[in-house]
């Protein structure tokens, strides 16, 4: 079990990064919000979970145990496969994420694409009473898109679309907030803050 890493960070996408450990680039997946407090050529570490599959084996990273705990714990839930786990915390930080378990708020359950009323019911009944009560959050801080290079709106308003579907996110609602996203921010904005904000237009407060 790779329970953390510490390495360089060789690259940052818009869904996972790769950070050399001991000469091995190891590639690992990631929710925006973590990826976005990486910087390339800098050192980094991150809590890891393995997923063994048949025919794979997929790394994913954490900025924190807290975060990779609430990954775990919503495994158990039936229905709830890693690439869901992580939609779900891509679309809710932890604590939003607890606060909505603790809460029994199925509305903002059924914003994380693949989720539906009855999962969220199941999410409530099987979590509320193994999720401590959340700290008041504070709000998302700005991001200067230094995660990565500016790209031609275009070219960036592809791989933030094919990000969010990979998320689980329908194509169309996808493309709209993207199209909004990148009205507010401007085109020059990085393609690592374009998604972080078209997935808050496209979640609970939405």
């Amino acid at each position: 079990m790779i329970s953390s890493l510490r390495g360089e960070v060789l690259s940052v996408g818009l869904d996972h990064a790769v950070v050399e450990v001991g000469g091995v680039g190891m590639a690992v997946q990631a929710t925006p919000n973590t990826l976005a407090g990486l910087r390339r050529g800098q050192a980094a570490r991150l809590e890891t979970a393995l997923v063994v599959r048949e025919d794979s084996l997929t790394l994913f990273g954490f900025a924190d145990a807290a975060e990779r705990e609430l990954f775990g714990l919503l495994q158990t839930v039936t229905g709830v496969g890693p690439r869901l786990a992580l939609a779900t915390l891509a679309v809710l930080d932890p604590a939003a994420l607890s606060r909505a378990l603790a809460d029994g708020n199925l509305t903002t359950l059924m914003s994380v694409p693949g989720i539906g009323r009855k999962g969220a019911e199941r999410l409530v009944v099987e979590l509320r009473d193994k999720v401590a009560p959340p700290d008041p959050v504070a709000d998302l801080p700005a991001d200067d898109g230094a995660t990565g290079s500016v790209v031609a709106s275009g070219t960036m308003r592809e791989q933030v679309v094919e990000a969010l579907v990979g998320l689980g996110f329908a194509a169309k609602p996808a493309e709209k907030a993207v199209d909004e996203t990148v009205g507010a921010l401007g085109e020059t904005a990085g393609s690592s803050a374009v998604l972080r904000a078209a997935l808050h237009r496209l979640g609970p407060n939405r």
